[in-house]
């Protein structure tokens, strides 16, 4: 693989004797990984269901595996939301947040995904996350990540950095910052990053990372975690961007730093920064209740919601679009739908309110329920991919109406059950091609 020469006589300078054995890498293929979503199905489960061939557990994630195999990304088990396909060192940064059940969090550069879903796990569907993505064509990918993955307590929002920390000044518990960079890391996955990079690129980015990695702290509770991670290897993007920091944050100290070199690692490489704040005043943000135009819609879904799920769902929002939403019990209802609050994107839609007289469900919705909390059909396997093909089931017996298709446990899509038929109301985008 041809380097670019900048790139690699620094990487020479820094590496030294291991210099050789970092380049022989660039010979080898690429590592896969998938992360099992652990809010939707054991290990044990994964492992016995899995299509593609397991090569190992990734030693920082517990519920990582390298992966061996083609298409795993058009499975019935990635349809489901059972797993999510991530580069294994990039599942290092999570775990060093130290995530907490009821914890307060925030993803800055969140786009795809990958950390957002695997942070929601540490979660347990308690407390609340906010993954944001600035660029709102990537944000389009993040909601449909969260979405599959069935995740009950995230909001997706396309704010500025200013943004955020305007409504959310010294507010969460723990930040990771997965921040923009040059990309170094992914040379040997994705051959185009070589020919776009440059040292103009690095400096780019590590502008960008100081001013994100500035606002990302002011928006940190005293004793809260920050945790900073590139996939690069350049000095100015990672350890000194962390050294001007601290320069210029003297309430903030190192936990510690790590750089994962594909050479010594099974992955691409990564470097990650754990951060905390020593001092300050911790911050709360005020509380909104819906308006009695939003009640109307709450209760046209909460006829519907008596007929079709087994346990109710709080907190329900909606306006004037006849869009109906749920946010988390800890989500600061001014930042996120009041006036002048942030644009959060629709990965909580429950669903839409039909000529002012009928609740139609999501298919959001039906991603984030459980068989005890709904309405259900059972598939098997061949059963589920004719309904992801957008087939009709038949289920004699079944109750008349809204459905979720289960297979395995974990939620497909809504059907509407109509004489022993569940008729498919998988969105036709989602389904597979015959």
């Amino acid at each position: 693989m041809e380097l670019p020469e900048a790139f690699s006589e620094r990487m020479k300078s820094r590496l030294g004797p291991s210099y050789d054995a970092f380049i022989a890498g660039y010979d080898r293929p690429a590592e896969k990984g998938v992360r099992v979503n652990t809010l939707k199905i054991s290990l044990e489960d994964f492992e016995r269901l899995a299509p593609f061939t397991l090569d190992g557990k990734v030693q920082w994630e517990p519920s990582g595996y390298y992966v061996k195999g083609h298409a795993i990304g058009k499975t019935l088990l990635h349809q489901a939301g059972a797993f999510y396909m991530q580069e294994p060192s990039a599942m290092s940064a999570v775990p060093e947040l130290e995530v907490q059940p009821g914890d307060k969090v925030l993803d800055m550069c969140a786009a795809p995904g990958g950390k957002s879903t695997q942070i929601a796990q540490y979660l347990r569907g308690e407390g609340f996350l906010i993954s944001n993505e600035i660029n709102k064509k990537r944000s389009l990918a993040l909601c449909e990540n969260i979405e599959r993955m069935g995740l009950t307590n995230a909001l997706v929002t396309t704010a500025e950095p200013e943004e955020l920390s305007f409504f959310f000044d010294s507010f969460f518990d723990k930040i990771l910052v997965d921040a923009p960079c040059s990309g170094e890391g992914m040379f040997r996955k994705d051959k185009d990053v070589i020919y776009t990079w440059s040292e103009g690129i690095v400096r780019k980015c590590a502008a960008r990372q100081k001013e994100i990695l500035s606002e990302a702290a002011k928006m940190l509770c005293p004793g809260g975690r920050l945790v900073y991670s590139t996939c690069t290897f350049s000095e100015d993007e990672d350890e000194n961007q962390i050294s001007a920091f601290l320069e210029s944050r003297p309430d903030f100290r190192l936990v510690r730093m790590k750089k994962l070199y594909p050479h010594e690692i099974r992955g691409e490489g990564h470097f990650v920064a754990v951060l905390e704040r020593t001092d300050g005043n911790k911050k709360s943000v005020s509380q909104m209740k819906p308006d009695s135009e939003r009640a109307t819609h709450v209760r046209l879904y909460r006829e519907w919601e008596q007929d079709t799920l087994l346990e109710p769902i709080r907190n329900i929002y909606s306006g004037a679009s006849g869009k109906v939403h749920t946010f988390p019990d800890e989500a600061p209802k001014t930042a996120v739908c009041g006036n002048n609050s942030i644009d959060v994107r629709r990965n909580n839609l429950l669903g839409d309110i039909i000529d002012g007289r009928r609740f139609e469900p999501s298919h959001t919705l039906a991603m984030r329920l459980k068989p005890s909390g709904v309405r259900h059909v059972d598939v098997d396997e061949e059963t589920a991919m004719q309904y992801l093909k957008g087939f009709p089931v038949d289920c004699p017996g079944a109750e008349s109406g809204w459905s979720v298709i289960m297979y395995e446990g974990m939620p497909l899509g809504w059907c509407k059950v109509v004489g022993g038929i569940a008729k498919n109301h998988l969105p036709k985008g989602l389904r597979m091609q015959m």
